[in-house]
């Protein structure tokens, strides 16, 4: 299983995934034109047969700001991990690109927050964010939860060292940002 860049050839397979959830409610409809428009902003992961089995895309909103959108991974990838890899990759290609601060518009507030998102209050977020929400069948009675993640900090930290290795102390910032979680996840 690899993490890369979209191709052309990935539109389809990118758009058949996005839209398998998008009739179950769970994200927004794309179509075909509208993947092809956007493809510079999706990453794929792609299966060792060369299938497209996941989908990210970054889309940056202002100088510190970009959603994390349209993540999908098909239904017989569950639980190995992929959903994880592909906000991993978002999350490098924001700091590449210099972004401070990644979004999400999400039903799955659990995932978010193991990958190191907290929750907000939506009001916290731009107006210009909601400017897709008018082809949205809930844009009166938006249910999705907004979660944000600082992008400067290392959040998605790999699994702890072996034993006996020296473990490294987790910067303010970090602490801070765990105890708002754990808070957040009590409530």
């Amino acid at each position: 299983m690899k993490i890369r860049p979209a191709k052309v050839k990935d539109a389809q397979s990118i758009c058949g995934l996005i839209n398998y959830y998008a009739e179950r409610g769970r994200m927004l409809h794309r179509s075909l034109e509208s993947v092809y428009g956007s493809l510079r902003k999706f990453q794929v992961a792609q299966a060792d047969d060369g299938a497209v089995v996941g989908c990210v895309a970054v889309d940056i909103f202002w100088a510190d700001l970009a959603e994390v959108k349209s993540l999908a991974v098909a239904p017989n990838h569950h639980g190995k991990g992929l959903g994880k890899m592909l906000v991993k990759a978002a999350v490098r290609d924001a700091r590449r690109l210099g972004v401070h601060t990644l979004f999400a518009l999400t039903y799955e507030e659990k995932f978010f927050l193991r990958c190191g998102f907290v929750t907000i209050d939506r009001d916290r977020l731009p107006e210009k964010v909601w400017r897709e929400c008018i082809n949205c069948p809930k844009a009166d009675a938006c249910d999705e939860i907004a979660m944000m993640m600082p992008v400067n900090e290392k959040v998605l930290r790999k699994k702890p060292k072996a034993a006996g290795r020296k473990k490294k102390k987790a910067s303010k910032p970090l602490k801070r940002q765990r105890k708002r979680q754990r808070k957040t996840a009590k409530s």
